[in-house]
C-alpha cells in the first residue's frame, strides 16, 4: 500500500457452512503522510481581494496573524465553460486602499515566512466554473497555474458553488464518475498536484448540499437535483492529497444526520453531525455504495464572517427570556 492512501474493508467470516454477512465497513489510512505545517487547529480566512465587500479591502499585510491559511477570492473564469480562470487585484476605483501588485506580493512572501499558506480559490457565489470539455480543463489548469507562479502561492481552495458540479443520470457511483464536468476537475487537480508535488495545499469549501445532504439525495441516482452529493466523488478522487475540507455550514437548509434526524444550521448540534458524517462516513442514497470517512486533520467547518453573511445569526438567549443564561 502507498503511503498515506486511504483503504476501506467489510469482513466476513467462511467455512463449509458457507459465507457469513459483511460487517459494515471500516476505513483506514496508512502512514507516511506529508506534514502540511498547519497546525492542529487551524484558521482559515478568506481575503477579498478581487472586489471590495461590505467589510472593504483588507491589504495582505493588515491580516491578523491569527490566519493559518489565507484564501484569495476569488478567481473567476473568463465564461462558465472555458476554463479560464483569472485572477486581479481590486481596482482603485473600488478599493481606494489597494496596495500595488509588488507590495501585495511581497506581503504573501511574508506571511508565508511567518507558516501561513496563501491559495487561490476559485469560484465563490457568483463564479460558476464548469469544465464541460477537456480543453477546458487544460485551459483550467494552465490559467491557475500561472497565477500560482505569478504570486508564490501554496496552493488551491476549491469553492465551486452554484451549477458548477452536478451528476448525470445514471452516474451512480462516486468511485468512478463519468460526468464530465466531475471527471475533468479530478483531472485538473491530479494534474496541479503532480506540478507542485507534495507542498501543494488543497482545500475545498462545498456547501452541505454537495456534500453531506449525498446521504439523503444522490443526484445521478435521480429523484431530486442533479447537484446533490455532487463533490463527493470529487472529494473521493482527491481524498489523499486533500489538506481540508471546510464544508459551509451555512447557507443551508435542514439536514439529515447520520442519527437519521433534521439538524438546522445555527446552534453547535449542527457543526457537530455535519462533522461527524465526514469523519464518519455514510451509505449514500439510492446506492448502497459507502463514503469512507475522511482523516479527522483533514477536516473543518465554515463559518460566516459577519451576522449577514450566510442568512444565519447565532446568539445567546436574552437574560430577559433566560434569567440564568
Amino acid at each position: 500500500l502507498t503511503a498515506c492512501s486511504s483503504h476501506s474493508y467489510s469482513v466476513a467470516a467462511y467455512n463449509t457452512a458457507g459465507e457469513s454477512a459483511k460487517t459494515a465497513e471500516a476505513s483506514a489510512t496508512t502512514t507516511g503522510c506529508v506534514n502540511s505545517g498547519l497546525p492542529k487547529h487551524a484558521l482559515i480566512g478568506y481575503l477579498h481581494t478581487s472586489f471590495a465587500n461590505g467589510s472593504g479591502y483588507i491589504r495582505m499585510a493588515d491580516v491578523p496573524d491569527a490566519w493559518d491559511i489565507i484564501d484569495l477570492a476569488f478567481g473567476e473564469p473568463s465564461s462558465p465553460t472555458s476554463g479560464n480562470i483569472h485572477f486581479t487585484l481590486c481596482p482603485v476605483s473600488e478599493c481606494p486602499n489597494v496596495e500595488t501588485e509588488a507590495a501585495f506580493t511581497a506581503a504573501i512572501k511574508a506571511k508565508q515566512a511567518k507558516g501561513k499558506k496563501v491559495l487561490l480559490s476559485i469560484g465563490g457565489q457568483n463564479g460558476q466554473v464548469q469544465l464541460t470539455t477537456t480543453a477546458a480543463r487544460d485551459a483550467f489548469v494552465s490559467s491557475v497555474a500561472a497565477i500560482i507562479d505569478r504570486y508564490g502561492l501554496d496552493g488551491l481552495d476549491v469553492d465551486f458553488e452554484g451549477h458548477s458540479l452536478y451528476l448525470n443520470a445514471g452516474d451512480t457511483d462516486f468511485r468512478s464518475p463519468t460526468t464530465p464536468v466531475i471527471v475533468n476537475l479530478i483531472s485538473a487537480l491530479k494534474s496541479l498536484k503532480a506540478r507542485y508535488g507534495a507542498k501543494f495545499v488543497l482545500t475545498m469549501a462545498p456547501e452541505t448540499f454537495f456534500v453531506q445532504v449525498g446521504y439523503q439525495f444522490y443526484g445521478g441516482a435521480g429523484g431530486g437535483d442533479n447537484r446533490t452529493g455532487a463533490y463527493l466523488p470529487v472529494i473521493h478522487a482527491m481524498r489523499d492529497d486533500l489538506t481540508v475540507l471546510h464544508v459551509q455550514d451555512y447557507n443551508s437548509g435542514p439536514v439529515t444526520g447520520l442519527d437519521n434526524q433534521y439538524h438546522t444550521m445555527g446552534d453547535a448540534s449542527f457543526h457537530i453531525a455535519m462533522t461527524d458524517m465526514l469523519k464518519a462516513g455514510f451509505t449514500v442514497a439510492g446506492t448502497g455504495i459507502r463514503f469512507p470517512g475522511l482523516r479527522p486533520d483533514q477536516i473543518a467547518f465554515g463559518e460566516p464572517s459577519s451576522p449577514t453573511s450566510g442568512n444565519i445569526h447565532f446568539t445567546l438567549c436574552p437574560v430577559s427570556e433566560c434569567p440564568n443564561v
